[in-house]
């Protein structure tokens, strides 16, 4: 069975609490109101410039709902530090405060916040999962979200667009990121078929990533790839000037990369998505989960590219112009 699965994947975090959660009060998912009150968890899988975004999104949604209803949504934000047993602390914390719904932010804390709420059946509506299925989180009763799945072909299409002459693909992402699977796998199977060479380097923290880039820049890649990586994101803003320096455009899955330092995305907006994502912690709370799809895909593929990069390339953003509508951001630094 697929919880079965959820609960061996994350069996290294199930600490003893579990007497506690069958203790918890029933009646947690079945979608009644308590006084016109919701109380709603959001967990982030750790800190980073995507997940923060995506949370500033939900928390503004629940307070527009909360206000057009006339309710009171009480919500807070916390974050896993990317760590399993301390993602299990706040779902366990969470199910023990008796919240209405958790809202988990990236595939690991989705997993982890699965098995929380498994004797309670609180709504768990987890954001910005690519591959819910593979991660065995559908087909569950009480679980539901937005996914984050890429497009993976357009951003390689772009990456040729913009230098049609690439002849060694550099793929930076971590192997503890669910999320860069299946892209990394889809990426190889295009460049084998485009009979491109590709170098793989793969990190697990900054100091990894920071030696992965610079191992790319010593095997004179002519482009880098990496997916939705939370662990690559969170390092971002520390290599993207050693590549733009080395003429190396990164393309990455997500906008908040390149507000970071990458060069170019495909990908959809987070804002949009985690705004998606309250609209269906709404829904589950006040309506049940009963007639709520496993998963709910982000269309909506938003093209962007940071300025003072492709500047530092010699690009025109405006070469991706065929593949939509380009927007052009500078580095944040945040």
């Amino acid at each position: 069975m697929k919880n079965n699965q959820i609960i061996r994947r994350v069996a290294a975090c199930a600490v003893a609490g579990t007497m506690l959660l069958s203790l918890c009060a029933c009646g947690q998912g079945t979608g009644e109101k308590r006084d016109d009150t919701y109380k709603v968890a959001v967990i982030q899988q750790l800190d980073h410039a995507s997940m923060d975004e995506i949370a500033k999104a939900i928390t503004a949604q629940l307070d527009v709902i909360a206000q057009e209803k006339n309710v009171t949504i009480e919500h807070s934000v916390y974050s896993g530090q990317n760590d399993q047993s301390t993602l299990k602390q706040l779902g366990d914390q969470a199910i023990v405060d008796g919240v209405d719904a958790i809202i988990p932010i990236g595939t690991t804390a989705a997993q982890v916040m699965t098995l929380c709420a498994q004797d309670t059946q609180t709504p768990v509506i987890y954001a910005a999962v690519s591959d819910p299925e593979k991660e065995d989180l559908t087909g569950i009763d009480y679980v539901t979200g937005t996914s984050d799945a890429l497009e993976t072909s357009v951003i390689l299409d772009m990456m040729l667009a913009q230098d049609p002459d690439i002849q060694k693909v550099g793929l930076l992402y971590s192997l503890s990121e669910p999320n860069s699977a299946t892209p990394i796998q889809e990426t190889k199977e295009y460049l084998d078929s485009k009979q491109i060479t590709y170098v793989e380097q793969t990190a697990n923290t900054n100091d990894e990533v920071i030696a992965a880039a610079s191992a790319l820049v010593a095997a004179g890649v002519d482009a880098i790839f990496t997916p939705t990586d939370n662990v690559i994101m969170s390092a971002e803003l520390a290599i993207y000037e050693q590549l733009a320096n080395a003429g190396i455009p990164h393309y990455t899955g997500a906008d908040s990369f390149v507000r970071n330092g990458a060069f170019a995305t495909c990908g959809v907006n987070y804002t949009d998505l985690g705004a998606r994502t309250a609209d269906l912690a709404y829904q589950a709370i006040t309506e049940g989960m009963d007639g709520m799809d496993d998963v709910y895909y982000m269309q909506e593929n938003m093209i962007t590219v940071n300025t003072e990069i492709a500047k530092a390339l010699g690009v025109d953003p405006q070469v991706f112009a065929d593949f939509g509508k380009v927007v052009e951001v500078g580095t944040t630094k945040e």
